[in-house]
C-alpha cells in the first residue's frame, strides 16, 4: 500500500473549505445577473456533467445495480439538499451579502447536530452545546448589527429566514442518508444527489412562468466567466477535496477545518466585494468560526 504523505487529510480539508469559500464569493458576483434558480440548475448541470466523467476516468460505473429504494432515498436526499435549500441559499445570499449570509450559514452544524440526536440517538458533547450557542449568538449579532448601509428590516429578516430554513433543510437532507450512506460509494451517491437536485429544479423551472428570465442569464456567455468558475469550484473541486479529507483523516478533524471557509468568506467579501469589516461583524465571523469548530468536534 504506497505511504500517504503527513497531514494530507487535514490539507485536503482545508483547502476544500478555501473553494467553497471562493465558490461563495463568485455566486455573490454573479448572482447580480442570474436569478438563483437558474444559478441552480446551471451549477447542477455542470457539477452531474464534471463528476460523472471522473466516474468514467476512475473506471466506475456511473448506475451500478444498487436497489431502487437506494437510488429514491439519495436522489430525495439531493432534490432536497441541493434543489430547495441551494436555491434558499442563493436568495439568502443575494439579500444579505457574504459574510452574513455565511455567518447564518454555519447553523448547519448545530441542525445537523440536533437532528442527529433526534433521528439517530447521537449524544451531544459539552463542547458542542457551547459552539452551539456561539453560532447563535453569532446570528443574533448579525441580525441587529447597523452598518453604514443597514438593510431594510424586511430584506433583512428575509434574508435571515430564508438562510436559516436552507441550512435546516441541508441538514436533514444528510442526516435522513446517514446510515444508508456508510455503505454507498462516495463519489456514485455524491453525483446521484446533484442529479436529484435537478429533478427537482428542471420542473419547476419548465413550469415557472417567468421560465424566460431564468434561461437566458445562463445563455449568455458573458455571464459564463464567472459562473463556470463558481460551478466548478462550488459543486466539483470543494466536494473532491471535502472527500479526500475525509478519507484521509479522522472526520471530526476535517469537518471543523472545512468550517473555516465561514474565516476565509469574510476575508475574501472584504478584499473583492468590498463588504464593509465592522468591528461587530468581525467578533460575528470570529464567534460562528469557533462555534463551528466546537460544533464539530468530538
Amino acid at each position: 500500500m504506497p505511504a500517504v504523505m503527513p497531514y494530507l487529510g487535514e490539507i485536503l480539508a482545508l483547502v476544500s473549505g478555501l473553494f467553497w469559500a471562493g465558490a461563495i464569493i463568485l455566486f455573490k458576483v454573479t448572482g447580480r445577473n442570474v436569478p438563483p434558480l437558474g444559478l441552480n440548475l446551471f451549477k447542477n448541470m455542470l457539477g452531474v456533467a464534471l463528476l460523472t466523467l471522473t466516474m468514467l476516468l476512475a473506471g466506475q460505473a456511473v448506475l451500478p445495480r444498487f436497489g431502487a429504494g437506494d437510488y429514491f432515498l439519495i436522489l430525495a436526499s439531493g432534490a432536497l439538499g441541493l434543489g430547495v435549500s441551494d436555491t434558499l441559499y442563493f436568495f439568502s445570499l443575494n439579500a444579505l451579502g457574504a459574510s452574513p449570509a455565511t455567518v447564518v450559514a454555519a447553523l448547519y452544524s448545530p441542525f445537523t447536530i440536533i437532528l442527529s440526536l433526534t433521528l439517530l440517538g447521537e449524544r451531544l458533547s459539552p463542547a458542542q452545546t457551547v459552539g452551539v450557542l456561539l453560532i447563535l449568538a453569532a446570528v443574533l449579532i448579525i441580525s441587529y448589527h447597523k452598518s453604514e448601509q443597514p438593510l431594510p428590516k424586511k430584506k433583512l429578516w428575509m434574508g435571515i429566514a430564508l438562510g436559516v430554513l436552507a441550512q435546516l433543510f441541508t441538514a436533514l437532507s444528510i442526516v435522513m442518508i446517514k446510515r444508508r450512506l456508510e455503505a454507498l460509494p462516495l463519489l456514485w451517491a455524491t453525483n446521484i444527489r446533484v442529479a436529484g437536485g435537478l429533478i427537482f429544479l428542471v420542473p419547476v423551472i419548465a413550469f415557472h412562468p417567468r421560465r424566460r428570465g431564468l434561461i437566458l442569464p445562463l445563455l449568455r456567455r458573458s455571464n459564463w466567466k464567472v459562473l463556470v468558475p463558481a460551478a466548478v469550484l462550488g459543486t466539483y473541486l470543494s466536494l473532491l477535496f471535502w472527500l479526500g479529507g475525509m478519507k484521509y483523516t479522522q472526520a471530526s478533524i476535517a469537518s471543523a477545518l472545512n468550517q473555516l471557509n465561514i474565516v476565509f468568506v469574510f476575508l475574501m467579501a472584504v478584499l473583492f466585494l468590498r463588504e464593509k469589516h465592522a468591528p461587530l461583524k468581525t467578533l460575528a465571523v470570529v464567534m460562528a468560526a469557533a462555534g463551528a469548530f466546537l460544533a464539530s468536534a468530538l
